[in-house]
């Protein structure tokens, strides 16, 4: 979202395979295996056929996210000219919970262009053709450090069918 240099993203790998993440070492969103070539189908659940004994797990793994720092991603907490080009590195730990929060932020934020100028007029995750293959990689990015997190393989986000919904029947204590 910000102006950095072409040679940060020049540094990026490129994955080749059925890889995945930052270094490479994940399998893409739907494989597993040593080698990522077994393919591995994971069904989401509606949230109001969840047992409860699913909804307390699930509720316990995003605790848990709220309490455990990312072992793999850190939010820069600076521009890259405030890094002075990188030789002045801000950043700070996040916890799994809050990357997603952050990262949703960021998406949905106003775009830093070159020099002071800034572009208010799109909000990227939600105004944009993009919105719906944002957010399946969003909830499949989610999922994914959940189960890193957990060990729990087959952990997967419930979802909510609004279609037929008056009100905002999730949005209780429980």
């Amino acid at each position: 979202r910000e102006n950095w240099p072409i040679v940060f993203y020049n540094r990026t790998c490129q994955c080749q395979g059925n890889f995945m993440g930052y270094n490479c070492g994940d399998c893409k969103f739907g494989f597993t295996g040593p080698n990522c070539t077994v393919r591995r189908t994971l069904i989401r659940k509606e949230i109001y056929r969840m047992t409860a004994t699913e909804k307390d797990k699930f509720i316990a793994y995003l605790n848990l996210a709220k309490r455990s720092i990312s072992a793999n991603y850190v939010i820069a907490t600076g521009t890259y000219e405030q890094m002075n080009n990188g030789s002045n590195p801000m950043f700070a730990d996040i916890s799994v919970y809050d990357l997603f929060v952050w990262l949703h932020y960021y998406a949905s934020r106003d775009a830093f262009l070159e020099g002071d100028l800034v572009w208010r007029d799109i909000d990227f995750a939600h105004e944009a053709p993009a919105f719906l293959p944002w957010h399946r990689f969003f909830l499949l990015h989610w999922e994914h450090e959940i189960q890193r997190l957990t060990g729990d393989e087959n952990f997967t986000i419930p979802f909510w069918d609004w279609r037929d919904a008056q009100q905002c029947d999730v949005c209780t204590d429980e």
